[in-house]
């Protein structure tokens, strides 16, 4: 087991035509988004415009969470949906995609037959509960979207704010403790052992 975090500060943000987006992370970490090479990217974003149209992703899976707001995500042939706080959303990323509405996200992609799990957790001040993975998940990521938390990570405690990140890799051998510090509002994602590299 070894863990990474990456603080807010270091984090990118770009824009796009209808808002701006933040990677939180890429794997393998040599991998470029635009040039499509990665097995799995995790990101957050903004929408800032009522109407927008997803990007073509031949071959990439993706869920998206929202995180404030809610929109309708349409899929052309296949199904359209409204999407509130904390909801979920899986597709196909050469679907013909659009939305409608504003609102944050957080965006999982993964690369072909890659397994991945997407959930959040609210906890209220001084909550703590200790974090448990099956063992077909090899990565685990936690981001705070809001709130403090410390994490104890077999007996070393570090403290994440808000819009921090930790990578967690072969999590299925730490013991974790979450502990929120403020209250505190999270995504978790769990990802499958990747038996091959791009």
């Amino acid at each position: 087991m070894e863990f990474t975090i990456i603080k807010s500060q270091n984090l990118k943000t770009n824009n796009w035509l209808g808002g701006t987006t933040t990677q939180l992370f890429i794997f393998p970490q040599n991998s470029d988004y635009q040039k499509r090479n990665f097995i799995f990217r995790l990101s957050t974003a903004t929408v800032e415009i009522e109407k927008s149209d997803f990007t073509s992703l031949p071959e990439i899976s993706r869920k998206l969470m929202i995180l404030d707001g809610k929109i309708i995500i349409k899929h052309e042939n296949q199904y359209t949906k409204q999407l509130n706080k904390f909801d979920i959303d899986e597709f196909e990323g050469d679907w013909k995609t659009s939305s409608t509405g504003m609102c944050t996200d957080f965006n999982l992609m993964t690369f072909g037959n890659i397994k991945s799990k997407l959930n959040s957790k609210i906890i209220e001040k001084d909550q703590s509960f200790n974090y448990q993975t099956e063992k077909k998940w090899n990565w685990l990521f936690i981001y705070v979207y809001k709130g403090k938390i410390s994490i104890e990570i077999n007996n070393k405690t570090n403290i994440l704010n808000n819009a921090d990140f930790i990578a967690i890799k072969e999590p299925i051998s730490a013991n974790i403790k979450i502990k929120a510090i403020e209250k505190s509002e999270l995504v978790f994602t769990e990802i499958e052992n990747l038996l091959y590299e791009k």
